[in-house]
């Protein structure tokens, strides 16, 4: 315990944004042809990577970064079948936290809660999702780092809030207050269609120590530019489950809360253990 609390005060001091920076330089650097298979297998191996599932074969990632946002080779992910309230997941990783939005607060870590008004800060509606569900999934340095769309839909917003860079850990999500409130984070929103009628769903993909970056496709931004701390309207594009979302560099977390009309009639079939992109996460009861 008194570990945990001295790595806390140390990272009070520490410069999260400038170390974040140069840490991106770092990792972004082109490695020399003769020596990226040497020191690229050392992190795979560290990190226990399955490089069976990536895209290219290792000689072929010019860096640490094109490592850890690597594309998994078609078909090693697929999407579970669609039934009435389908929800499927976004990302790999472990689920951390899972329960009901009550009184505006979801749960970051036993004795700890947040504001659901604050975590969406730009959304004027946030209220919505009142009564609804939150599943907060966190990536590890091995996961696949890209976002994939949960449902059938029509995107809403995507907004920027431009906070701290604290790092995402078990020690830092007991200790640390308001953690994903204060990150810097990106968040995209999209109410349900078809298969999900009467649902409506909020991915936040929140930023870390070392994980300044996080990206959006294009296609959802609507030709706009997503600002540096605020919203922007993606004008009722249509979405379709497991269609490419964002991205992160190296890796944080992402919380999903799921909301609407019919969220009452929503249930999670999994509230822990590791989870896969496209696994279902819940549908209508």
């Amino acid at each position: 315990m008194k570990c945990e609390y001295f790595f806390i005060k140390i990272l009070k001091f520490y410069p999260k944004r400038f170390g974040s920076l140069v840490v991106g330089w770092i990792v972004s650097f082109e490695l020399p042809v003769f020596f990226r298979v040497y020191l690229l297998s050392k992190f795979v191996k560290a990190y226990k990577i399955d490089m069976t599932e990536a895209e290219l074969p290792l000689e072929e990632y010019p860096s640490l970064q094109a490592l850890f946002s690597r594309r998994l080779r078609i078909g090693v992910r697929t999407q579970s079948a669609a039934v009435p309230g389908v929800v499927n997941s976004p990302v790999d990783g472990s689920i951390i936290a899972c329960g009901r939005i009550t009184a505006g607060l979801a749960v970051q870590a036993k004795g700890l809660s947040y504001r659901i008004e604050e975590l969406l800060k730009h959304d004027i509606y946030a209220r919505r999702f009142e009564g609804g569900h939150y599943l907060t999934i966190y990536l590890s340095p091995k996961d696949y780092h890209h976002v994939h769309v949960p449902i059938f839909g029509n995107v809403k917003t995507v907004s920027k809030v431009d906070g701290e860079l604290w790092p995402v850990n078990d020690v830092t999500t007991r200790r640390v207050f308001h953690l994903y409130e204060r990150n810097r984070r990106v968040v995209w929103t999209a109410d349900g269609s078809g298969f999900d009628e009467g649902l409506e769903v909020a991915i936040v993909l929140v930023g870390a120590t070392h994980v300044g970056n996080i990206t959006i496709d294009k296609r959802w931004l609507s030709g706009q530019q997503l600002p540096k701390d605020g919203i922007i309207s993606s004008g009722g594009q249509r979405c379709q489950i497991g269609e490419e979302l964002g991205a992160f560099q190296l890796g944080s977390t992402v919380i999903l809360l799921i909301g609407g009309s019919r969220a009452a009639e929503w249930e999670t079939n999994i509230c822990d253990g590791t989870v896969s992109v496209g696994q279902k996460l819940g549908n209508f009861i």
